[in-house]
């Protein structure tokens, strides 16, 4: 499925998340975001800053989900992502039972989509080109920075 055959709110939804894998890219960063919406009204949206933040918690998931603020319950979101959630972000969606999450792209890194699928989210994943391309030149130019964010030591 691409980002043009989504439904309308899908589209606003994801443009967002890859609107902030953009600005974490022009940062330096990795370049990921995400976004989580409620029936098409933006909540919070964040992109990777664990490099610009020091901070390793830091995946553009967890920035949506802290800007987005507390909430009592998420059973009517959609977080939207560019790349595959890891098992860091997987399990804050099993832990707020966030319902339905979008992906960009799971080539790069195939994440957790299993073990979400297994808890009962709805896993959509678009195969989006833009998202492929800016991990594909990102991951060249910045290998060690890239096996740091996923945890993989260099040999």
């Amino acid at each position: 499925m691409s980002p043009t055959t989504l439904a309308e709110h899908d589209r606003v939804g994801y443009a967002s998340a890859l609107e902030q894998a953009r600005r974490g890219a022009a940062e330096g960063g990795v370049p990921i975001g995400s976004s989580l919406f409620e029936h098409g009204k933006l909540l919070g949206s964040g992109y990777n800053r664990r490099v610009q933040d020091g901070d390793p918690t830091a995946h553009g998931e967890i920035d949506a989900l802290r800007n987005a603020g507390r909430r009592a319950s998420y059973a009517t979101t959609t977080l939207y992502s560019t790349l595959a959630p890891c098992a860091l972000c997987s399990g804050a969606v099993i832990q707020f039972g966030i319902p339905r999450v979008v992906v960009g792209e799971d080539a790069s890194f195939p994440g957790e989509l299993e073990l979400l699928r297994s808890r009962g989210v709805e896993v959509v994943v678009l195969d989006d080109p833009e998202a492929t391309e800016l991990m594909a030149r990102f991951i060249a130019e910045e290998p060690t920075l890239w096996n740091e964010d996923i945890g993989v030591e260099e040999t």
